[in-house]
C-alpha cells in the first residue's frame, strides 16, 4: 500500500524574545501545544503561501516575510498509511493582533511564551514537532544550513504508537 502523503508547514514566530505557540484540540479531545501551521492545500500556490494562510487562520497574524526553511521533518507511519513532510520557516516580519478564530476549530488558544515556559507546553506534543524545535531553540542555526529530521511512527493508531528518531540533523 502506498502511504497517503501530506505536506505540512510550520512557523517559528518570535516577539520580544518570546515564541508563539498555539494550543490544538485533537480529534480525540486531547490538547497539545505547537507552533502555528498546518497542511498545505492543493489550492495553495506554494508551501509558504499555505503557511501564510494557516498562520493567519489560526492566529490572525499576517506574515509579510519568511526566512528558511530552518529545518524539515519527515514522519513515516506505514502501519497507519501516511507519510508527512514538514518545512519549518521563521517569520521575520509580521503584524496584526493575536486572535483565535480557527475555521477548522483545532486551535483553541495561543500566546507568546518566554523560553523558560516553552518546554512545559511542548511536553505533550508529537515528538516530531517537539524535538526539532527544541534543537533549533538550543542552537539557533541559520536557514543557510537547514537540518533534516526523520521519524518512524510505529503502531496502528495515534492512540497507541511509538515514535522513533531515524535521523537527526
Amino acid at each position: 500500500m502506498v502511504p497517503t502523503q501530506m505536506t505540512v508547514a510550520g512557523a517559528v514566530m518570535e516577539q520580544d524574545g518570546h515564541l508563539l505557540l498555539v494550543q490544538n484540540r485533537r480529534r480525540n479531545g486531547a490538547h497539545d501545544w505547537s507552533t502555528p501551521g498546518g497542511v498545505v492545500d492543493s489550492t495553495d500556490s506554494s508551501v509558504l503561501a499555505g503557511l501564510t494562510r494557516e498562520v493567519e487562520e489560526e492566529t490572525g497574524l499576517i506574515v509579510r516575510a519568511w526566512d528558511g526553511p530552518l529545518y524539515e521533518v519527515t514522519a513515516i507511519a506505514l502501519d497507519m498509511g501516511w507519510q508527512m513532510r514538514c518545512e519549518v520557516h521563521r517569520a521575520v516580519e509580521f503584524d496584526g493582533d493575536l486572535r483565535i478564530e480557527d475555521p477548522d476549530g483545532i486551535v483553541v488558544d495561543a500566546g507568546f511564551f518566554a523560553p523558560t515556559h516553552v518546554d512545559e507546553r511542548l511536553a505533550n506534543c508529537f515528538r516530531w514537532v517537539r524535538d526539532p524545535l527544541a534543537a533549533w531553540l538550543g542552537e539557533r542555526w541559520t536557514p543557510s544550513a537547514p537540518r533534516r529530521f526523520t521519524y518512524e511512527v510505529r503502531g496502528t493508531s495515534l492512540a497507541n504508537f511509538e515514535v522513533v528518531s531515524v535521523s537527526t540533523g
